[in-house]
């Protein structure tokens, strides 16, 4: 079959999204599907390639497509690359929903099938963060068509599942595929960042992650550890206030912008540990903060703040340490980590742990099935 992609995140472009997208199109592909994915086009890095068309797009500060202006930009241009593409039997589509949206539209012009990929639901998550109610009502609405009438909706966990079939009173068809890391990528082998007291978080700092209970954490403990540092990969909303916050320790907090994967997996394999959050009360309860798999995959242990299932993970199968959305809580867990760093054996127990749960190749094998089977229902594309 072919199978369109649509997104505006795909490698080389960092995130949970991308990398769950190209391992998708890699097991597609494997499958012997002919896959071509539709996403934008990265500043520095080469255009369209073999099976990958790019698009320009406008991009925030911080150089993300995030904003309704910046998602119209590359939404709107989707529908008519959609509307001119040769013959194909699906499109699989990431959030938000306007790119949903513009897929379902092009999508029911051409009589063929969506499947709707949802790490989260969009609209909880708006309401969780202070969205005009009317806004919120507004996409909400959208959001529950779009997740209806797909063929079906990749879920990434239970929480995810859960959710999408609340908003849509059960009529979405649901298919879970789990979450998991490039543990290609993210593993003990390759170069390493020289050992120390190093604390990195690497990923979007935005409302929904409070990224910043980690800056006032360690403003908390700099004082006892004079040789501790904090490093923080990544951009997002809130990225200027924590500038401000982190002034007061100079350079032993590092703001080092956006990171491949090989530099990411560098740095923490030297590090003392890695930190996740997610923020509490925000609409993100259920979300599933991969940036801790990545930590542990390198073999770094984890600090958590936070809510979500990874609360109850790193806990249960003692991955590091697990706390409250709460700076008093989380400098405690530094402290804990720098007096008993993690040694070698303990390292390669964390790293085999998430090879055997959470490979991102088992996640793709899945998706891939279950686009398939839902692609497979509809009729021959004309």
């Amino acid at each position: 079959m072919r199978i369109l992609v649509a997104t505006r995140i795909y490698a080389p472009e960092a995130g949970a999204a991308a990398y769950r997208l190209a391992a998708t199109v890699r097991a597609l592909r494997r499958a012997g599907h002919d896959v071509e994915v539709l996403t934008t086009r990265v500043p520095g890095t080469p255009g369209s390639a073999d099976g990958i068309s790019r698009w320009p797009v406008l991009r925030d500060r911080s150089g993300a497509v995030r904003g309704y202006v910046q998602y119209a930009s590359f939404d709107i241009p989707l529908i008519f690359r959609l509307l001119a593409r040769r013959r194909f039997d699906a499109v699989l589509v990431e959030p938000p929903p306007t790119t949903g949206a513009a897929v379902a539209l092009a999508c029911a012009l051409r009589r063929r099938p969506y499947i709707y990929f949802a790490a989260d639901v969009t609209s909880n998550a708006a309401a969780g963060i202070g969205v005009h109610p009317l806004v919120v009502a507004v996409l909400r609405a959208a959001e529950k068509r779009i997740l209806a009438r797909a063929a079906a909706v990749l879920s990434i966990s239970a929480g995810v599942s859960a959710a999408v079939r609340e908003l849509t009173a059960g009529r979405a068809r649901v298919a879970e595929v789990g979450t998991g890391i490039d543990t290609g990528t993210f593993s003990r082998s390759g170069p390493a960042a020289p050992a120390g007291p190093v604390f990195v978080y690497a990923g979007t700092m935005s409302e929904i992650q409070g990224a910043g209970v980690f800056v006032d954490a360690f403003l908390q403990i700099m004082h006892r550890v004079p040789q501790a540092r904090l490093q923080m990969y990544g951009q997002g909303v809130e990225l200027p206030a924590l500038r401000r916050r982190a002034a007061a320790a100079g350079d032993r907090i590092r703001f080092m912008g956006v990171a491949g994967g090989a530099e990411i997996a560098r740095v923490l394999r030297g590090a003392a540990a890695g930190l996740a959050s997610v923020r509490p009360g925000r609409g993100y309860d259920f979300a599933f903060a991969t940036k801790a798999l990545v930590s542990l995959s390198c073999g770094t242990p984890v600090i958590y703040a936070g809510v979500g299932p990874l609360r109850t993970l790193v806990a249960e199968h003692g991955l590091g340490h697990s706390v409250d959305w709460d700076a008093g809580q989380v400098a405690e867990a530094m402290l804990a980590v720098l007096r008993q760093p993690a040694g070698e054996a303990e390292r390669e127990r964390l790293a085999q742990w998430v090879q055997a749960n959470y490979s991102l190749d088992s996640v793709g094998s899945r998706a891939a099935a279950a686009i398939g089977s839902a692609a497979g229902q509809a009729p021959p594309a004309g």
